[in-house]
């Protein structure tokens, strides 16, 4: 028997919307392998708030969701619906 499908977005913790992205949690360029099912939006997130260095480094979605950068994204994107999109800014 399959396992059931990810209903909720390992960064965020939203439902998932009709459109799930696999984030890596340690890059592919990296070595990685384990994916994590995240909604579009919170994946352009989090490679918007740490690099591929960064992210290999700190190989957790735990340590991942506490970057400060992501704390004010997360704040925001709480109660938005699960297919929401917006465009996603480099911090200058």
């Amino acid at each position: 028997m399959a396992a059931p499908p990810p209903v909720a977005c390992a960064l965020c913790g939203r439902p998932l919307g009709t459109r799930t992205e696999w984030h890596h949690v340690v890059p592919k360029s990296k070595g990685g392998t384990q994916t994590m099912p995240v909604n579009p939006i919170c994946h352009r997130a989090i490679h918007v708030a740490a690099d591929n260095t960064t992210l290999a480094r700190l190989a957790d979605m735990e340590a991942v969701r506490a970057l400060p950068a992501l704390a004010p994204f997360l704040r925001w994107i709480a109660n938005k619906p699960a297919d929401f999109n917006a465009p996603t800014r480099r911090a200058r």
